[in-house]
């Protein structure tokens, strides 16, 4: 039912981000069916590999899929430009790195996409497949680099905005109690939970009466007791990761996930020395896109929240 992770602290439940990679995805943009098949054959051994026939299409593809790799699009195309439609994609997906075909001489289109960053490089038709294979591949490595960056700022940012908020909460808090929901409340919408659960240990169970919540939750106040992530939180004292539950039967039909319509289900351990203070539980209802390094950051905070709830515990009022 289960896989350890390499980390002693961190048990998943379900597969985590040390199974086999995923292929990246490639988005193959063409009016001409030729050429996307031609494009599809290139690539499809060492990509997964989307297919459009307009910019219209690519953005539904994209809505669809998410964030791809690399973009491959035609210049001229009917209702809208290559550039024109790569130049759509880039709020969503900064770190898309994008290549223009051209049969033509577009040279201000080009040049201006060019510029600004939007298109990483262009070639004209015909191509060389081996040629835009090597070109395509470092297309990627830059992808894999940019992505790499941006998620490490993406983590740093969620670190420092809870801690922020933890300690502006921790010195105006006359006891434990009162400093849960502004906690949970952090926690959650630091990491865009849909629902967040901070509740306090006794004795080796979870008191019922020490509970914060935020978000979207099961009807049941009591139903975190319930779940065996937590259940196995308590008992190991080691944090608990579930992604994508509907890959784990057991799981999937739990009471509770059914409920809420949770789908991922992240249960981190408060301890401070030898003792488990509480837990903080965290779920979606779509499937975030969490890597190791991203649970291992939200272990860090969970680590700083069982100092700041034991400074609370030491210096409140007696």
């Amino acid at each position: 039912m289960s896989d350890s992770n390499s980390s002693a602290d961190i048990h998943y439940f379900t597969a985590s981000g040390s199974a086999r990679p995923k292929k990246p995805k490639l988005l193959v943009v063409d009016d001409e069916q030729d050429n996307l098949d031609l494009l599809y054959r290139t690539f499809r051994r060492d990509f997964q590999v989307f297919r459009a026939e307009s910019g219209v299409q690519a953005l539904e593809v994209l809505k669809q899929e998410g964030e791809v790799a690399v973009i491959i699009s035609d210049q001229r195309m009917p209702e809208m430009k290559g550039t024109e439609f790569l130049s759509k994609t880039v709020p969503e997906f900064p770190d898309t790195v994008r290549i223009v075909l051209t049969g033509f001489t577009d040279v201000e289109d080009l040049v201006e996409a060019i510029n600004s960053g939007q298109v990483y490089k262009y070639i004209t038709k015909p191509w060389d497949p081996e040629e835009l294979k090597q070109v395509v591949q470092r297309a990627t490595n830059t992808y894999q680099l940019m992505k790499s960056r941006s998620d490490e700022l993406r983590r740093a940012r969620s670190l420092q905005s809870y801690l922020t908020a933890l300690y502006q909460i921790s010195p105006r808090s006359q006891d434990v109690a009162a400093s849960f929901q502004p906690i949970a409340d952090a926690f959650g919408q630091s990491y865009e939970a849909d629902g967040c659960v901070l509740q306090l240990i006794e004795a080796g169970q979870l008191k019922p009466e020490a509970r914060a919540t935020t978000g979207t939750v099961a009807s049941d106040p009591n139903w975190l007791g319930t779940t065996p992530l937590a259940q196995q939180a308590i008992a190991e004292q080691r944090s608990q990761i579930a992604v994508n539950l509907a890959s784990d039967e057991a799981l999937a039909n739990h009471a509770a996930y059914q409920d809420g319509s949770v789908n991922t289900h992240l249960v981190f351990k408060i301890v401070y020395g030898q003792d488990l203070l509480a837990l903080v539980s965290m779920q979606w209802q779509q499937n975030p896109s969490l890597s190791s390094e991203d649970i291992e950051v939200m272990q860090r905070c969970a680590d700083q929240t069982a100092i700041a709830l034991t400074c609370i515990r030491c210096y409140q009022p007696l």
